[in-house]
């Protein structure tokens, strides 16, 4: 296949042209069916968190209006003399107990209204229940709602004489407005039929679903009528800890993912969550795939038309020549040709009729080139020499090492091979995690035996980093600076700790020592230095941008402008130190960047 495009210009240009277009539409067709789905789903979160910000309005006005109302009855006259007063009075129950209920009434969402007397006095309530699951709470949570003036209850059940009902209580106490005692207890019980209607009317998405969670992250309602009164940890592993106000999390849900939104309503600590299925979006985007896929057909099969024609009228008159030069004898004049046009191919057939008076001058120049040619090949090899030249020496030491069974020697000669043999690299920028750390390793085996029982080295690195990329040479300068102005300055062994995790698509590296650390103004001169090469990242990047400069140290502040030269500001050296203690630096750098050694 190479050969039959070598023996044609015109399969050349072929290719070319069409690559050149070819290229292009399917690039375009890629970022239009990205940029499609990606509003897709923007657009559809967006709805959805619109969905909860009005689900969140109608729910604080429901709240916000039990709490007017139960503030309207705690000030009310007759309920503020019938619960101070021991003597109950029919008449005063029945006008409070109307009241209550025309309250109850106006309101679908609220199920009872019960006003608890402490002087003996009956309770007044506009629903009769056998059985309240109120009690029990209000024990378990005696600290939390006699710490406050208002408290709104978990999702419990109170036995009716209508049957059970599902509510949420919120319970205040009544004080007497001249001595400030408390004389009674005010509970609103709100209906969870009531509430959940407020979810399941919101226009959701049909295959998904809302689901209300109080303060302590039990659900409330929506969803399944089994997880009622659980923890949303207990059902949704994944949900246990949501954000304070609002966001967006991608959770899987059985074997389908899905997409979460919540929205908090500060005033209870309430969030509402909802659950959109991935598969909305998919089908959507499948829908754009197809219609971007035919388009792209179609304007491939119009271009490679038009590409072919067009090279078929350019060169056809080039064909022509090439047949009459085909059988050309290099060794004899060249022969002069007719000029039949005055267009590109004319002027070439021109150009050549001259070309056979340069013929002496070109042989001589390709002569000399030819020279000097293989004399930079020589010092190009001459260069490759050395250094295999020292990495074959080594491996001699290593071996004569072996066969005198000195084993220390003979992997400390093994560390220095693989030591040298990473920092030359080709020249190379970037390796994988694992080849630097296997760098560091190297490098702290050699220390160890130059300076025995001195320090100890220990590496954490997350296994799932190990074969990501990143910039070469940066943890040992570290580890260097580390033993050099940490470990070695002190009298009683030293320990250092490398540290590698993955966090927010970013690598981040800690290199911490127990040296004898730095004191303040040390640490500040440090601090300085590494603002400086901060103001310094464009005039770098610039001259990097002109030509790679060679490094002649990789010192602490070296590494830090090579991180930003590199990676950008966020990516610098965080050098934090206390006198005594040790030296604690850490960087972050992002996943994807760079390409690996080859």
């Amino acid at each position: 296949m190479r050969r039959w495009f070598a023996k044609s210009l015109k399969r050349k240009l072929s290719l070319i042209i069409l690559l050149a277009v070819v290229l292009p539409l399917l690039s375009m067709g890629i970022v239009s069916y990205r940029i499609a789905t990606s509003v897709t789903e923007d657009k559809a979160k967006q709805a959805g968190m619109n969905t909860l910000k009005q689900i969140t309005d109608k729910l604080d006005f429901v709240i916000q209006d039990v709490e007017n109302m139960s503030i309207f009855l705690i000030g009310q006259k007759d309920i503020q003399t019938y619960l101070s007063n021991t003597e109950g009075d029919v008449n005063s129950y029945s006008l409070i107990v109307g009241t209550l209920w025309n309250l109850s009434y106006s309101k679908k969402y609220i199920s009872n209204i019960t006003i608890t007397p402490k002087n003996g006095n009956p309770v007044l309530y506009t629903t009769t229940i056998t059985n309240s699951g109120l009690n029990p709470l209000l024990q378990q949570y005696e600290s939390v709602y006699k710490s406050t003036s208002k408290w709104w209850s978990p999702l419990y059940v109170n036995q009716t004489t209508d049957g059970p009902k599902r509510v949420i209580t919120l319970v205040r106490p009544i004080r007497d407005v001249s001595t400030f005692r408390t004389i009674g207890t005010l509970a609103f019980s709100l209906d969870q039929a009531e509430i959940e209607h407020y979810l399941t009317d919101a226009g959701w998405e049909s295959s998904g679903f809302v689901m209300l969670t109080d303060q302590y992250n039990q659900i409330i309602a929506g969803g399944e009528p089994g997880w009622l009164a659980r923890k949303v940890g207990d059902v949704f592993p994944n949900l246990d800890k949501l954000g304070e106000t609002n966001g967006v999390l991608n959770v899987p849900r059985g074997e389908l993912p899905h997409t979460v939104l919540y929205n908090s309503m500060p005033r209870l600590g309430w969030k509402l969550v909802g659950f959109i299925p991935t598969e909305i979006y998919q089908k959507q985007n499948g829908y754009v795939l197809t219609v971007t896929a035919v388009t792209i057909v179609i304007a491939l099969m119009l271009a490679m038309g038009l590409v072919l024609y067009f090279l078929q009228w350019v060169t056809n008159p080039l064909t022509k020549l090439t047949k009459s030069l085909k059988d050309l004898n290099p060794d004899e004049a060249i022969p002069t040709y007719e000029v039949k046009s005055a267009d590109e191919v004319g002027l070439l057939v021109h150009s050549y009729n001259k070309l056979s008076e340069r013929i002496g001058r070109l042989k001589d120049q390709v002569q000399q080139n030819e020279a000097k040619k293989k004399e930079a090949d020589i010092m190009a090899l001459q260069a490759q020499i050395n250094p295999h030249f020292l990495y074959n020496t080594l491996s001699s030491i290593h071996w004569i090492a072996l066969m005198n069974k000195d084993r220390q020697i003979a992997e400390m000669i093994g560390a220095l091979s693989d030591f040298l043999r990473f920092s030359l690299n080709k020249g190379e920028e970037f390796c994988s995690v694992q080849q630097e750390i296997s760098h560091a390793q190297n490098y702290a085996y050699i220390q160890a035996m130059r300076f025995p029982d001195q320090f100890e080295i220990e590496f954490f690195i997350v296994p799932e980093m190990l074969q990501k990329t990143m910039l070469k040479l940066l943890l040992q300068p570290l580890i260097e600076n580390s033993l050099i102005h940490g470990i070695q300055k002190k009298k009683a062994k030293g320990h250092v700790y490398v540290h590698g995790e993955l966090r927010d698509n970013q690598m981040k590296f800690v290199v911490e020592d127990t040296g004898i650390g730095m004191d303040e103004a040390k640490l500040r001169d440090i601090h300085g230095q590494l603002v400086a090469a901060n103001q310094q990242l464009g005039m770098l990047t610039e001259v990097a941008k002109e030509a790679k400069l060679p490094v002649t140290s990789y010192g602490l502040i070296n590494v830090h402008r090579r991180l930003l030269l590199h990676y950008g500001l966020g990516s610098g050296l965080v050098v934090e130190s206390t006198l005594g203690m040790g030296t604690r630096i850490s960087f972050s750098i992002p996943l994807g960047t760079g390409e690996l050694a080859t």
